[in-house]
């Protein structure tokens, strides 16, 4: 189970590393859309590729952090009905969920988008609209985004059977950390700290 649980730490970190990354680009699609708006009204000119670039962050955004979001405990939950379940309970609510609810989506989805991705790719997939992106690689988020969702997934259904197990404390626990939006903050302040 220590194997298990090291292979869980280093998914974990991957799983951090992505998910702050990903956090910039929350900032980049902001002063994307504030400039598109802005040059539209102002000047009045409109780009098709301004606006599906806004759409392609958006996309990675929401897949590359869903591992990122399953990590941290911040997914959907029914908190009427869960916090009425003791850690034991919510555990093994867990393994179910991720054997039989998550994994089988997300893996058909992966094996589903693979195909579409690939043959995106591999005839060099433009958008239909003048001034148009290529296509391939947003199609290309949607098998990484659905295989990092699938990896934080064992590492969530490793926790929970070595909490059972009572090797580590309750993975359900809400830790006392900041929120994405306080670490964007945060990182912002340094970056124009390191600059000054």
């Amino acid at each position: 189970m220590q194997a298990l649980l090291k292979l869980s730490r280093m998914i974990d970190a991957l799983t951090e590393r992505v998910g702050k990354a990903t956090i910039w680009l929350v900032l980049i699609v902001t002063l994307i859309s504030a400039v598109n708006a802005f040059v539209r009204y102002a000047v009045n000119y409109s780009s098709n590729g301004l606006l599906e670039i806004q759409w392609y962050l958006f996309s990675a955004i929401f897949l590359l952090s869903a591992g990122y979001t399953l990590m941290r405990n911040e997914h959907v939950r029914i908190d009427v009905v869960s916090g009425h379940f003791s850690p034991r309970v919510l555990a093994w609510i867990d393994i179910v969920g991720t054997l039989f609810f998550l994994a089988p989506m997300a893996i058909a989805v992966l094996y589903l988008s693979w195909p579409i991705f690939v043959n995106s790719y591999l005839n060099n997939e433009y958008s239909s609209n003048a001034g148009g992106l290529i296509i391939w690689p947003v199609r290309g988020l949607v098998p990484v985004g659905f295989a990092l969702l699938i990896v934080q997934g064992v590492s969530e259904l490793i926790k929970r059977i070595a909490f059972l197990k009572g090797l580590i404390d309750d993975p359900n626990a809400k830790p006392n950390a900041p929120s994405a939006e306080e670490e964007l903050a945060k990182a912002i302040k340094q970056q124009r700290g390191e600059s000054v």
